[in-house]
This record gives structure tokens, sequence and C-alpha cells, in this order.
């Protein structure tokens, strides 16, 4: 006979603040047997750290309700680096506000409250949840539709958590919720902050009331709090939003709309240069490049599927093509447009146009195509989340046996591509299917042969990998890529999609050796995900000090004095004869603030010249750090800046 025992039993260690149980995320209250296979997790893990979130993110709804026993729960699940809860309140939070649920929360912490779950009837948790009403719409969604909401409903019962006082058993306060939680709440310690207060609409549709979100952080410890404080703080010194205003580079005009950028002419270079470059390596590793229009007929979107699975996220159709006599009757029906979503669609009709042969493939289509989405105005953020955005998308047509030697090639490619812009720390994600669920089409010899090729690419390539089971596509697996930047942060970039149901979709073919006809897989492959994003990434990761190819003003020339701007002005002019992004400063500012201005816009070589430069053919090279080298040859000058740009240099 199997012995039960808790996970309190099992494991001593106060770091130890839930478990697995048969794969399963459990409380540490959790009975489990000998039977059962049963992992320890650590506070400090993924897994540890969500619990740790989301605790705190029930203590900071007990806060709020202690205060103001009228407001209204919405939900609070852990989100990358800390937390949220929504609430429905009469007047929006202050910072007063915030600092009186702080005091509050502290008390909480303090006092230890034991988190317990319960497993409640339908009727059960509407009788006790009868004064949350959007609690009560949860429960009517038994399951969750979204991610955040499966915090609340999305296990297989229907859970309360009671958070009980541990002393007299009374419980203080509840919320509907999935779990786990922390065996109690002073485990939250004091590594915990609240960080700001946003307007967020219930269940992110603009259809919906707007409600009032409190976002906050929790970590294991104060240092570790104070460490990510730290990086937020760097992190809004390098906000791409910020720098591009500073540095000139881009901007969102009211008059056009919100979510659509418009390209100054220094931002443009940057742009430029990094379309440019890919365009060269695309062309030298078999990518052809092609160019389709920004709106199709509805028909297109409705053979793709995404006017099905994808409609919310398209912008409302134009009606076109109607015609009318001159009586005003309609004599021709008109037919609905729509703004390209995603640039997959016409790649395939040009794949279709003729008939192609395995010589023919592996067929590798490019481009740079702008496209549309109909974003929520409360997810918009600077160039990473916008409504109008170019994406670098890329689709091969390949043979069933050529796709694990493509993957390997696409993924070589892509690696090698982010590197020559300067990002060096790569780990990859395998995204496959979930052998539990039943959403996933296609043959088992499929998903097995397609994820089988992606997972032997990905550990050829020696970055470190993921699978996460239950995150692939319906229709196929996929490898995500990740970067690390400047300041550790991580940024997923470019995508590998295995497809072979648009294919299905639109029947291609192509005749093979013994002249059958085959259906070729599809892999979609985004390099940077969108211009835009790549661009904001970039300019965080470096602070806006772009490496000196990719500098808008790669050298400025500043004289010393009014009467030393012809010599300056002939370096410059041999500068830019050499190809060298070169200006002089023509302002009538001293010199020490024609330094510092340059330095300000971040430019790589500053070329000061005064009398003994004139007298000797040479400048002083400063550079962005600050130092200065005196007497530089005119010539040796040209060369080491002309070098710098070549060698990908950041200085």
């Amino acid at each position: 006979m199997s012995s039960q025992k808790t996970g309190f039993d099992l494991y001593e260690d106060r770091s130890i603040v839930a478990m697995r149980v048969n794969g399963e995320l459990r409380d540490l209250a959790t009975t489990v047997t000998d039977a059962d296979t049963v992992e320890p997790v650590a506070i400090d893990s993924p897994d540890g750290l969500n619990i740790l979130r989301h605790s705190a993110a029930h203590v900071t709804a007990q806060a709020v309700q202690a205060i103001n026993p009228e407001a209204k729960l919405g939900i609070g699940p852990p989100i990358t680096d800390g937390f949220y809860y929504d609430f429905d309140v009469e007047t929006p939070f202050t910072p007063e506000d915030l600092k009186a649920i702080d005091k509050e929360m502290a008390r909480i912490v303090k006092q230890g409250q034991r988190f317990q779950r319960r497993v409640v009837t339908e009727e059960e948790a509407r009788a006790e949840l009868a004064s949350e009403p959007y609690k009560l719409e949860l429960i009517g969604l038994k399951g969750g539709t979204a991610e955040d909401e499966s915090v609340e409903v999305g296990g297989a019962d229907l859970t309360i958590y009671d958070n009980v006082d541990a002393k007299t058993g009374e419980t203080l306060w509840k919320d509907l919720c999935r779990g786990p939680h922390l065996p109690n709440t002073r485990l939250i310690g004091n590594g915990y902050a609240l960080t700001r207060v946003a307007a967020a609409y219930w269940r992110g549709s603009e259809k919906n009331k707007q409600l009032q979100r409190i976002y906050g952080t929790a970590w294991p410890t104060k240092d570790e709090l104070r460490a990510y404080q730290v990086r937020q703080e760097e992190a809004a010194r390098r906000d791409h939003r910020k720098l591009g205003k500073e540095l000139d580079l881009f901007s969102f005009p009211e008059e056009i709309g919100s979510g659509l950028s418009v390209w100054h002419p220094r931002g443009g270079i940057v742009r430029e240069e990094i379309e440019q470059h890919a365009r060269r390596r695309h062309r030298e590793a078999g990518y052809t490049y092609v160019y389709t229009p920004h709106i199709a007929k509805q028909d297109l979107f409705l053979q793709s599927n995404h006017l099905v699975t994808y409609k919310e996220g398209m912008f409302p159709p134009i009606r076109m093509d109607e015609e009318v006599d001159g009586d005003g009757n309609i004599t021709k029906e008109g037919v609905d447009y729509y703004l390209k979503p995603m640039n997959c669609p016409m790649h395939i009709l040009i794949y279709k146009e003729r008939g192609r042969s395995y010589r023919d493939l592996p067929m590798r289509l490019a481009e740079n195509g702008t496209v549309y989405r109909n974003e929520l105005s409360g997810a918009l953020h600077g160039l990473t989340r916008v409504r109008g955005f170019t994406q670098d998308d890329s689709h091969l047509f390949v043979a069933p046996d050529q796709l694990q030697d493509e993957v390997a090639k696409v993924l070589d490619f892509v690696v090698s591509m982010l590197r020559d812009f300067g990002l060096t720390e790569f780990s990859l994600e395998l995204s496959m299917k979930d052998e539990h669920k039943d959403k996933w089409i296609g043959s088992e010899e499929f998903w097995a042969s397609s994820t089988d090729a992606l997972r032997q690419v990905a550990l050829r390539s020696g970055l470190k990998l993921t699978e996460v089971p239950g995150e692939a596509a319906f229709y196929g697996p996929k490898i995500d890529l990740k970067t690390r930047d400047a300041i550790g942060r991580e940024w997923q970039l470019s995508t590998v999609q295995v497809d072979p149901n648009l294919p299905e979709r639109f029947d291609l073919e192509f005749t093979d050796r013994d002249g059958t006809r085959q259906r070729p897989i599809m892999i979609h492959r985004a390099l940077f995900g969108s211009i835009e994003r790549f661009f904001a990434i970039l300019l965080e990761h470096y602070a806006g000090a772009f490496p000196v190819w990719l500098s808008p003003v790669q050298a400025i020339g500043i004289p010393v004095a009014e009467e030393y701007y012809d010599y300056v002005s002939g370096i410059v002019e041999q500068l830019r004869a050499a190809g060298v992004r070169a200006e002089v400063d023509t302002s009538s500012d001293r010199m020490p603030k024609k330094i510092r201005n340059a330095t300000l816009q971040k430019i790589p070589f500053q070329l000061i010249a005064g009398e003994e430069d004139r007298a000797a053919g040479a400048v002083s090279f400063r550079f962005r750090d600050g130092h200065q080298e005196n007497g530089i040859p005119v010539a040796d000058a040209i060369e080491r800046i002309r070098t710098a740009i070549a060698e990908h240099a950041q200085v």
C-alpha cells in the first residue's frame, strides 16, 4: 500500500515553494503517494517566480479590497518580471493610493496568512463570489479563453484560494484561482514593489469597460529586487521612444494616427543600412526578392483562413468595385478588400502562378512587406508594437526530404545575420504539440518527422534549447530564436515555422523526379520579426550609440574657430568622397558646446581642427567615450574611419 505524504513532508528547504506532481504544478499541501512522480519547484526557478508573483498579485488585491471594499476584482496573472491585477473602482488610483496599498500589503505579508485551495462547484463559486461580476463572467467561461484568464479558470477543477489566518483559521479573503500559490504570505518577503498604474479594458477588448490595472514586481530577495530596479532604470535611459526623439530618428504624428510611424532622415539612414545589408546577405544565400500589394480581396484571406482565425487582428474591410447605373441602381456588387496582416498568402500565389518541378525547390522568396494589424490602442508601444510595420518576411517552399537541411541553413543564416548587427547571445525554443490535447491537424508521422527535424537542427547549432509542449501552431512545430541585449533583457526575434497547412489549403504541388505530383512544405521565416521592432531593439541595445557603419552621421568636423571652417570642410568633402556620412558643425556655438552637441548626438568621430592641425595637415580625433588623439594626418584619419566602417566597429 502506497504511503501518503504532502510536499511539506518531502521538502524541508524553505526555497522549495511548490512541486510538480506527474508533470502538473501543485501546492506543497497536495497529498501524493509513492506512485506519483514528484519534482520540487524552487522559488528562483521560472515556475517558482511565477508562483511568487501570482501570490503577490493576490496580496495586492486583498490589500486593495481591505482599503476599498467596493473595489471589484478583475484578473491578476504573473507576467515577465512581475504581475498585475485589474480592478473596477470609481476613481483612478493615485500615487498616494499605491503607498497605502503597499503598507497594507506589508501587513498581510508579515501576518503569514496561508494560501488554502478549495475545489468548488460552479453553483458554490457563484454563491461565494456573487458580489464579483467579473469573476462570475469568468466562471461562465470555464477553461479560459486567454492565457491570463487561465490563471483563474484554466484547470480541470474550479477552485477558490482562501487567505487563512494562521492562528485562528479564519478566512480573511478569497479569490477564484487555478493556483498554485506559496504556502503562506510571509514567503513573499520584502522583495516586492508596486511599480505603476495603467488603464486596461476588461478582457482586452475596447468594447468592454476600462478598469484600473496595478503593476508590480516580486523577487526572492531584496537584493534581487534592487538589481531589477537598477536594470529598469537603465532600460528607461535606453528607451527607444526617448532616444528616437533625442536623436531625431522617428515620430508618431497624431495627424497620421496611433501606431503609425514616420522615419526622419537620420532614422531613415539607419533603416536603409539595415535593409541593404540584409538584402545583400539574402541574395548571397539564394533568396529572391518579391513585391506584393498592401491590400487584397477577402477571398484570399478566407482561403488562407486569416479571416476565420485572425479577423479581430485585421482592419475592417474596404468596399470596392461596386458599379451603379444612372438611376443609382447597383449593376455590379462590390467586393470587400482588406489590408494584409501577413505576406504569406501572396507569396503562395507567386508559387502557384505556374507549374513547379522538384528542380525549382527549394524556392526562397523574400520581401520587406508592410503589413497592418488592428492593435488595441492600449497595447501600442513605440516601434515595438505598432499598427503598420514592415516584416522582413521569407517563405521557403521545399520538398519534404529537403526540410531538415533547409531549416539548418535558415538557422545558420539567421544567427550569422544577427551577429552582423552585434548581437551575440542566443537561445532556442522548440514549440511542439501537446500529446494530451487534440487541436492539432496532420498525421502523427508528419509531426514526429518535422519536430525531430527541427530538434536535430537546434541541437547541432550548439545553442541552448528549451522544448515547449503545446506551444506549436495547430498545423506544425516551430523554432523561436531569442537574444539577450546589452543589459540582459531577452527578446524573441526570429521564427522558423514549418507549415504543411497552407500548401494544402491552396493545393500547391510540384512534379517530383518520378513524375508524380507532390505537396511541398512551406517554411515561414521572419528574421528580424519586423524592421521597426528590430530597429527599436538595436537602438536600446546600443543606447543610441550605433556602430560606425550604422550611425546616421559617422563623423563631424568641428572647427576651433570660424577661420578654420574651410579647412575642416575640405576634410569632410574628402570623407564624403570616400563614402563616409560626414557633416560640418556650422553653428555659431563655441567649440566646447559643439563637442557637447556631437557627444549627445552620439556621433562616433569628432574631427577637431585649429591652427596647429591646419599647419600640419592633420586633425584631432575625439571619440564617443571622451578620449582624444591629436595630430592625426588627414589621410590616416580618413583611412581609420573607413576601416572602422568596413569592420562594423563599435567605437
